[in-house]
């Protein structure tokens, strides 16, 4: 009888029952959509974010060091620490490898330029532009044009193991330099492949390989900074604390979770007498922006699940009232209140199942829209993504059909099968 009943719901109320199912299909799909965007969305974003540049910064440990006797402060002069270059391939063996896009060594030298019988002094800045690395079995390549990627070059990018260089705009004005040109440098016979510009301090710069910053101040290996571009999540409370003050399975969380402290903090293990911290303008900008996104996906899909339950709310009301000579025959031959919801109830939970599949599939097709219009990529559409849309479509329905199933089961009989209410 029960079917019976449900089943003879669904053949005379058609219409009623294709808004409902519209409705909840609509909303289903814009959550389906919203909800496998946002779980995919981290990564994405963070890559699109990368065009910002580096995040990280990597400098000589002795660089940290104020050392103060008598009001005079000892600290190492800045020029005299560096890095080993042999020590850079670690970054690729750390715990967050595959979140480290790039890394770009720096080494800023001071040099003589000779153009056109003159003599002035310029900066040299060494460092990688596409190098090459092999770290275990893995190939990988890095450099400014990974890290810093709106560095544009007017001609052509220098290899990392020729003798070309790039003269920034602003110096290329001054001594009259193009691509194609050979300047002399510190005594060096070097080809200018191309023009840098990048709206920075490197505009009024010589941008070289890094060897070759190396062989003018001859120290082999020398590295004076190095800049680290890789996805990290914002940072909250956890992100924080001082992994000193951590201990057990709070610390194994910090230590596993890709904070740009955490990433940091693998950098200094992975190089040694170094210091890593985040760029905090970059990274904490990225966290907001970041946050702000999944807040507006989430924001539109409640929207959307608000406006189906006001739908179905709608569509169930007059349904009610179009049943309210049904609804009071069964309560006058003794039908209770839990057997009347239950009717209700089962439609409403048929409605939300059959929406809720179609929608996931129309969502799922959105969400890859959204995916190869926006990120150029798929969207990872989980498994476990199907019953918990199910799940929210049978919550629409459920919270939008209670108010009209509450008004359904206190109706008197006597009126009802008057047809009053």
């Amino acid at each position: 009888m029960f079917v019976r009943l449900v089943y003879e719901s669904f053949r005379r109320q058609k219409r009623r029952k294709l808004l409902a199912g519209i409705a909840i299909t609509l909303g289903v799909t814009v959550a389906t959509a919203m909800i496998a965007v946002a779980t995919d969305i981290g990564d994405k974003i963070n890559r699109e974010l990368r065009t910002i540049g580096a995040n990280l910064l990597v400098t000589p440990q002795d660089d940290t060091l104020d050392v103060e006797i008598g009001g005079v402060n000892l600290k190492p002069p800045s020029d005299g620490a560096f890095l080993d270059e042999a020590d850079l391939p670690k970054i690729e063996g750390t715990f967050w490898h595959n979140n480290i896009t790039g890394f770009a060594p720096m080494l800023p030298v001071n040099a003589t330029l000779q153009r056109g019988g003159q003599k002035q002094d310029v900066t040299l800045l060494g460092t990688y532009f596409a190098k090459r690395f092999k770290f275990g079995k893995e190939d990988f390549t890095t450099g400014v044009r990974t890290t810093h990627p709106w560095w544009k070059v007017s001609g052509d990018w220098p290899d990392d193991d020729s003798r070309d260089i790039l003269v920034g705009e602003r110096l290329a004005l001054r001594v009259s330099a193009k691509p194609g040109d050979t300047i002399t440098l510190s005594g060096r016979q070097l080809h200018v492949s191309g023009i840098l510009l990048t709206g920075g301090a490197e505009d009024d710069m010589v941008v070289a390989p890094l060897s070759l910053a190396q062989e003018i101040i001859e120290k082999p290996g020398a590295v004076r900074r190095v800049y680290v571009s890789a996805l990290t999540k914002p940072e909250d409370a956890l992100a924080r604390r001082d992994p000193r003050s951590l201990s057990g399975a709070i610390y194994d969380r910090w230590y596993c979770s890709p904070y740009p402290q955490s990433i940091a903090h693998q950098l200094q293990e992975a190089i040694p007498h170094s210091h890593a911290e985040q760029i905090r303008q970059v990274s904490q900008n990225e966290g907001a922006v970041l946050t702000r996104i999944e807040g507006l996906i989430y924001l539109v899909t409640l929207a959307a699940l608000l406006a189906s339950a006001l739908a179905v709310s709608a569509s169930m009301a007059t349904a009610v009232f179009e049943r309210r000579a049904q609804v009071g025959l069964m309560k006058a031959l003794g039908a209770g209140k839990l057997a009347v919801a239950s009717v209700f109830f089962a439609e409403a939970a048929l409605l939300a199942l059959l929406g809720g599949m179609v929608g996931f599939v129309a969502g799922s097709s959105l969400a890859q829209q959204i995916g190869r219009s926006i990120f150029n990529s798929e969207v990872a559409i989980a498994p476990v993504l199907l019953p918990v849309i199910l799940g929210i479509a049978v919550f629409v329905s459920f919270a939008g059909s209670a108010a009209a199933i509450r008004r359904a089961v206190n109706l008197d009989p006597v009126f009802a099968l008057r047809g009053e209410l």
